[in-house]
């Protein structure tokens, strides 16, 4: 992060029905002085409106691995959030499954110091097997940041109207404190 240039915060997005409300976590995260990119799964890219949230990050949503010959299309991260992060997504990522684009920088977020808050959508029967917490304590192992989220009942999509989309920041700020000394 360089002094007076809003830090960048990645957010990757996972394939979920409720994958359509990041934008209240990218409004929330703009208002305490965040950049935004999303990176997304390349299933989470049906999940919601990519025109939207582009216009509102100003940045392409990137979902797949760019040739060296092409720019970055996004500045490097300061930080990352995880949200909805999925029963699957957890657990490719724990054991160092890096077959998409955001696994590949979630793994690499860990040898990299880039701090990273993650905020869990899954059922109880996902949370029930023992994969999910064992790749939940591999994570906190790795200093990332998790959030409190209840599992939902199976097959009832739920946790829409529950879901807290901003808790990442919650889990960000005492690493960045406040921001309002960083200018957009």
């Amino acid at each position: 992060m360089t002094e007076n240039h809003a830090p960048f915060l990645y957010v990757v997005v996972c394939a979920s029905g409720i994958a359509d409300g990041v934008g209240e976590l990218i409004a929330a995260a703009h208002a305490e002085g965040w950049k935004v990119g999303v990176i997304a799964t390349p299933s989470a890219l049906g999940f919601m409106d990519q025109g939207a949230v582009e216009a509102q990050t100003g940045y392409p949503i990137r979902s797949a691995w760019r040739t060296p010959s092409h720019p970055q299309p996004l500045p490097p991260a300061d930080a990352i959030a995880v949200v909805p992060a999925t029963f699957n997504t957890v657990n490719k990522w724990a054991a160092g499954i890096s077959d998409t684009l955001a696994l590949g920088i979630l793994c690499e977020a860990y040898g990299l110091g880039i701090p990273v808050a993650v905020q869990p959508y899954v059922n109880s029967a996902q949370a029930a097997h023992p994969a999910y917490a064992e790749s939940l304590a591999r994570l906190r192992s790795m200093d990332v940041m998790i959030g409190d989220y209840v599992p939902h009942q199976p097959k009832s999509g739920g946790g829409r109207d529950t879901y807290n989309w901003t808790h990442v920041l919650d889990l960000l700020r005492p690493t960045f404190g406040s921001l309002s000394g960083w200018s957009t």
